[in-house]
């Protein structure tokens, strides 16, 4: 597990935490459950309202990948893929079909079997493309819906306010009891700014950043089975493959091998 969002949504959090107690204030001031019903539930409810039931479905069931999920690196795939090219290189291809049993990448075992079957490989390129894509789209769709949320949770934050000043407005004539009021009154707005910005755009970002490192794992996976059918040579699949990491993960990967 990447810890990563955990940890900044927690520091987050405790610092506001912080600067609520330091400011002498008590943290049960901004627990009101009025403008939070409104803001979490307006802001999901306009979400759902801005696509299909089956897209708020697809990002609810996302939601505990954006804090349990971690990419697989795309250097473990490469060494899988050089061990596949040894082996085709050395027996030829049919003999990959057992080694396919094997592999727990499912994207790399099927586009694998798919090569042992005899597919073309401008076949093979736009049927792995095209699985790519579906990804790309299934995954905009999930991250989507935060981003919405994201959007829509300070607008739903400002018509609590509003809603609460009404109320204010309506009360002038009970002057003790209007700075509690007025205070509790913007108690909507921030939570609305703090939602978004602590919660929903850092889950949707998180979500697009896995995304992205999948989607390019899966593109090295893809140059490295059509490298395999064609019976490159396994030092320079892994070559090859390895120039297409970032450059951070290339230092790793020598680092690692010296």
């Amino acid at each position: 597990m990447d810890p990563a969002t955990l940890l900044g949504i927690g520091i987050a959090l405790g610092s506001i935490l912080a600067m609520i107690i330091l400011e002498g204030a008590s943290p049960m001031a901004v627990l009101l459950p009025a403008p939070m019903i409104l803001v979490f539930g307006g802001s999901f409810a306009v979400a759902l309202a801005g696509g299909t039931l089956k897209d708020t479905i697809g990002g609810l069931k996302s939601l505990p990948k954006a804090f349990l999920g971690k990419a697989k690196t795309s250097a473990d795939s490469i060494d899988t893929i050089v061990t596949l090219a040894e082996k085709a290189r050395r027996e030829g291809l049919l003999s990959l079909e057992e080694a396919a049993r094997d592999i727990d990448d499912e994207f790399l075992k099927s586009g694998l079997r798919s090569a042992i079957d005899g597919t073309d490989p401008e076949d093979l390129r736009a049927l792995l493309e095209d699985r790519i894509h579906s990804k790309r789209v299934s995954d905009k769709t999930s991250y989507k819906f935060f981003h919405d949320m994201g959007g829509y949770a300070p607008t739903i934050g400002i018509v609590g306010t509003v809603i609460s000043l009404v109320h204010v407005l309506e009360n002038l004539s009970n002057p003790d009891e209007l700075g509690h009021m007025i205070a509790a009154a913007f108690v909507a707005t921030l939570w609305g700014i703090l939602s978004a910005n602590v919660l929903w755009l850092p889950i949707g970002n998180r979500l697009k950043r896995l995304s992205e490192l999948e989607c390019s794992q899966m593109e090295i996976v893809l140059e490295g089975l059509l490298s395999v059918q064609a019976g490159a040579n396994p030092r320079l699949v892994g070559e090859r493959l390895r120039s297409l990491l970032p450059l951070s993960e290339q230092q790793q990967v020598e680092k690692e091998a010296a």
